[in-house]
């Protein structure tokens, strides 16, 4: 029923926790990542909290729908999640889930849900908007 979605990057993964009964989701936290590779022991707990039946990996298309540099990196983190936890793992168009995630963040900024000092787990937003749109294509 739970469903652990990620926006991959170089430096930070985003995390959100989705649901397939609501078909919504909401942002956990950012993970980092680098050159030694993302911060497994805290993606091992959350995986171990929310025990989810799928995981779900922004895949960072260009917006013709090829794929780009950054592609190769979600593809690899995918097949990392896919070995290390033995869950499925799907791969979802992630165009547009920056600017949505942006649009977002100012809504509950403006709403007095979240502050500046918040902006860095934009990623947890972005992974969000992964999630959901994911979701609704299961319909």
């Amino acid at each position: 029923m739970n469903v652990l979605g990620f926006d991959y990057g170089s430096g930070a993964i985003g995390v959100a926790l989705g649901n397939r009964l609501t078909r919504g989701a909401r942002p956990l936290q950012v993970l980092r990542n680098g050159e030694g590779g993302p911060d497994w022991p805290a993606c091992d707990a959350l995986v171990a909290a929310w025990q989810p039946d799928t995981l779900v990996v922004g895949l960072p298309l260009t917006l013709t729908g090829d794929e780009q540099t950054a592609s190769r990196g979600a593809r690899a983190f995918a097949a990392a999640l896919a070995e290390r936890y033995g869950l499925p793992v799907a791969l979802a168009d992630e165009r547009s889930s920056s600017k949505e995630a942006a649009r977002r963040f100012a809504t509950r900024r403006a709403a007095g849900l979240a502050r500046r000092k918040h902006a860095a787990a934009i990623d947890a937003v972005a992974a969000e908007v992964i999630t959901e749109s994911w979701l609704a294509s299961l319909a």
